[in-house]
């Protein structure tokens, strides 16, 4: 077997036999082919596609490269979710220790921001003391114990994805469906989750720009976690604007602590008690009741035992921007639209998201909305305020947002997009 009749394989529109397959994902892991090689052969797959039969494969091949875990010695259920990106997405903090509070157990295993979408391990580690980097033991201790962990997936799960993902960031190779869904599938099965809710952002804040592009990668993912025994659904959400009121990182532990609260803004607690629903329902649990674990703060004790666990301070204040800037509204009227990428690439250039994956975060950079499309403003109040500690970033910042937003007239109709597009099961 060599790389370049594998490549040319794929570079002919043939289909990869499973020999094929396994051996170059194999041979990639140990180093046996070049970085250029997977590079060549990661083009012809975005450009001629892989059908079911060799998605299949490549998944088993990277799920293959490394250990799997198992959670059978729970007393309860497991169920996970993974959303695929977006800006101002904060539901994992709320949703994994609110369906632990229904019954399930969640082992959440998370990654971190890069370009304009936010990591859910850069938001929690804004928290003093909480710490993502755990072991095997150390995350089923904090599962067994809470009934919810959110870390960063180790380094012996699926390590083929890691230095593919890796690989694909720098030759303009992410955008292959097929290599998305083998990325995110061969990591959560995996893990060994008993259940799995994907939640498929559509728009311009997402990946997956259009709804017929997001309903292919959202089938293509369940077809694979049905295939290895996870039952798996998947919810289409909106995200043409940003979900609440912040996009940062403790801007946005700040508003997830709001909502278990049994506060927070409307869009998030509804897309939260959605995903929570399809996770206590993949369980097998029927007769919780999401809404009520928020409202009576079974939610929040959940919360505050698994960020204790991890070492994290529950009651520590949460860090806060050095500087800010106010960005106000230049005529009265009514918010139409509230771009969801030009937002996220504010709060990145304002330090909140990295270009690289070793470049550092500021915890407390970000962006606040103060109102929401379908929402009146009115000329020189407040629309955006833009945190961050370095102000030489606060004009690179605002050249993202000159084209950011949309005011019509007062009494222009609006209807907002539903949060929730389509299910596919």
């Amino acid at each position: 077997m060599d790389a370049i009749s594998v490549i040319r394989t794929k570079r002919d529109r043939g289909e990869l036999t499973a020999e094929q397959i396994d051996w170059v994902i194999d041979a990639y892991t140990r180093g046996e082919v070049a970085d250029e090689q997977m590079s060549a052969l990661a083009m012809a797959i975005l450009l001629n596609g892989m059908n079911r039969t060799e998605i299949a494969r490549w998944t088993a091949a990277m799920i293959a490269s490394g250990e799997r875990m198992n959670f059978r010695a729970l007393s309860r259920p497991t169920s996970d979710k993974h959303s695929t990106g977006g800006v101002g997405d904060k539901i994992t903090l709320p949703l994994a220790p609110l369906v632990a509070a229904c019954g399930a157990a969640v082992p959440q295993l998370s990654g971190r921001g890069l370009g304009h979408t936010g990591g859910t391990l850069d938001k929690l580690e804004s928290i003093p003391g909480w710490r993502a980097l755990l072991s095997n033991e150390e995350m089923l201790h904090v599962l067994d114990s809470t009934g919810a962990v959110i870390c960063a997936a180790g380094d012996g799960l699926a390590p083929a994805d890691k230095k593919l993902y890796a690989l694909r960031d720098v030759t303009g190779t992410v955008e292959a469906i097929p290599l998305i869904a083998s990325s995110i599938m061969s990591k959560k099965i995996a893990e060994g989750t008993g259940s799995l809710v994907l939640d498929v952002k559509v728009g311009t804040g997402a990946f997956m720009k259009t709804i017929e592009d997001a309903r292919e990668l959202a089938s293509t993912m369940v077809a694979l976690g049905t295939d290895n025994g996870v039952k798996t659904v998947a919810l289409l959400t909106d995200m043409s604007t940003p979900l609440g009121l912040t996009a940062g990182n403790a801007l946005e532990v700040r508003e997830s602590v709001e909502v278990l609260a049994g506060g927070g803004p409307a869009d998030v607690v509804e897309l939260t008690l959605a995903l929570a629903r399809e996770m206590l329902d993949a369980a097998g649990i029927k007769d919780a009741d999401p809404a009520k674990a928020l409202a009576d703060g079974s939610a929040m004790d959940v919360w505050r035992r698994m960020i204790a666990a991890q070492g994290g301070a529950p009651d520590a204040p949460l860090p806060i921007a050095r500087e800010k800037h106010v960005v106000t509204a230049p005529s009265s009227g009514v918010l139409t639209r509230l771009d969801a990428y030009d937002i996220g690439i504010a709060a990145w250039r304002l330090g909140a998201g990295r270009a690289r994956k070793e470049d550092p975060v500021q915890a407390g950079a970000g962006v606040e909305l103060h109102a929401k499309p379908g929402e009146m403003v009115t000329a020189g109040r407040p629309l955006l305020t833009l945190h961050t500690d370095t102000p030489s970033r606060f004009d690179y910042a605002l050249e993202s947002l000159k084209a950011a937003y949309d005011i019509a007239p007062a009494g222009t109709e609006f209807t907002p997009n539903p949060i929730v597009l389509d299910r596919i099961a």
